[in-house]
């Protein structure tokens, strides 16, 4: 088998079995609002440590990842809708 087919399986199976991808791989600021509002707060928090590191380039905080995960819950749970990112959540 080809290296390449493995990882095809794996692909294929999310997608046949309803599972996005920030369920699965971390998406950072590319999560859809309708993942992130279903996801634990530890898996939560890493979508946002990785948005925040991608933008900065630096660690985060503590404190930056719980006020910018209660911004985009707050804005998921308000003016965004489903389909909206976590990274168009006023943050600072």
């Amino acid at each position: 088998m080809k290296p390449i087919a493995p990882a095809t399986i794996a692909i294929a199976m999310l997608v046949f079995s309803g599972c996005s991808a920030s369920q699965v791989i971390n998406t950072g600021g590319d999560t859809r609002c309708k993942d992130f509002t279903t996801q634990d707060e530890k898996k939560q928090n890493e979508e946002i440590s990785k948005m925040l590191k991608d933008k900065s380039g630096a660690e985060p905080n503590n404190l930056q990842i719980s006020a910018t995960r209660l911004s985009a819950l707050t804005y998921c749970q308000t003016v965004g809708n489903q389909d909206s990112k976590i990274s168009e959540a006023p943050h600072g």
